[in-house]
């Protein structure tokens, strides 16, 4: 059974043609709508999908995907930006003791030794008094000496 867009009442009669399309009159009150909603197209959802696992995935640019897709960027920034609203923070269990963050490898595409990025850091995390949390990051040195045996 057809119901309004607005009120959801029941109470709606035909009322003339607009488009091809045969337009309603909700009797409560007074939309005149065509059913269904032409704005939304399933090959709009599968570019959206599609833009979302790039960016996502493989870092794709919000240019090259408009280009891609047929779109202007700022479509395509808007389509990322609903997504990631929709989607639920991510949560992160309590049982991690050990993290590697390693972000210059995928920047620069190589790895870099002086530059701290492929050294592992040690963390330590505690609650020094109620309601305040510390994390401390420290990295292994290379510049210290060892003590000999002999």
């Amino acid at each position: 059974m057809l119901h309004c867009k607005k009120c959801h009442s029941k109470s709606v009669v035909k009322n003339g043609l607009v488009r091809q399309s045969q337009r309603y009159k909700c009797r409560e009150c007074g939309l005149n709508f065509i059913e269904g909603d032409r704005r939304h197209k399933t090959h709009t959802a599968v570019k959206k999908a599609l833009c979302v696992l790039l960016y996502s995935l493989s870092k794709a640019s919000f240019n090259m995907l408009g280009k891609m897709l047929g779109h202007a960027p700022s479509i395509i920034d808007r389509w990322i930006v609903e997504a990631m609203d929709k989607t639920p923070e991510p949560s992160i269990s309590g049982d991690i003791q050990e993290i590697e963050f390693d972000e210059m490898w995928h920047f620069v595409q190589k790895k870099v030794k002086n530059c701290g990025s492929s050294r592992r850091w040690i963390v330590a995390a505690g609650e020094p008094l109620p309601g305040l949390r510390a994390v401390v990051m420290l990295q292994h040195s290379t510049d210290s000496t060892t003590k000999s045996s002999t």
